[in-house]
């Protein structure tokens, strides 16, 4: 089994994994368009984390695929449950990485439909939600940035996460 994680899963997957790839998938984008009441927000003042949305065809989404071991695939399915629920649902998509597609890969993706959804907003007005969230998991801003970091190290480029970091006012205190 393999899992693509496209956000803090880049950066902090939390589970045992036997392969990390990087790679990207087609015919999505990143936006930081889902709200966080349990991990980078609260009732009242969610934060904002990404998902993946549908579009052109030529776009793509990198991020970094795991290899789970077939002993450890139920915890690990349990345990991204429950970091994922709020408002996440499991799919299946295809990773394209260097050496070739993974097919059926599990991905979580929230869609317009849950109730943690925020949707679309001005960058600077995303931007300002993200540098004064925090929540369970910590700032809102360190969710930006050591997604921003690890897309760089991947050499991956994001537009909406690069745009999002330049945004970011002076560091965090």
């Amino acid at each position: 089994m393999w899992i693509f994680g496209y956000g803090s899963l880049v950066w902090r997957p939390a589970f045992a994994h036997l392969e990390r790839v990087p790679g990207y998938v087609r015919g999505y984008t990143r936006r930081f368009w889902q709200g966080s009441t349990d991990h980078r927000g609260v009732p009242g003042a969610p934060g904002r984390v990404v998902t993946l949305l549908p579009s052109a065809v030529h776009e793509h989404c990198w991020g970094v695929a795991y290899r789970i071991a077939p002993e450890q695939q139920a915890r690990v399915i349990a345990g991204l449950d429950l970091r994922e629920q709020g408002g996440y649902e499991r799919r299946q998509v295809a990773v394209t990485h260097a050496h070739g597609t993974l097919v059926d890969v599990l991905v979580y993706l929230a869609t317009p439909q849950n109730p943690e959804w925020l949707g679309e907003a001005p960058l600077a007005e995303i931007a300002a939600q993200i540098a004064r969230s925090r929540g369970p998991s910590g700032s809102n801003r360190e969710y930006l940035e050591r997604l921003a970091e690890a897309l760089d190290k991947l050499g991956a480029r994001d537009a909406h996460v690069e745009a999002l970091a330049a945004l970011l006012p002076g560091p965090e205190r």
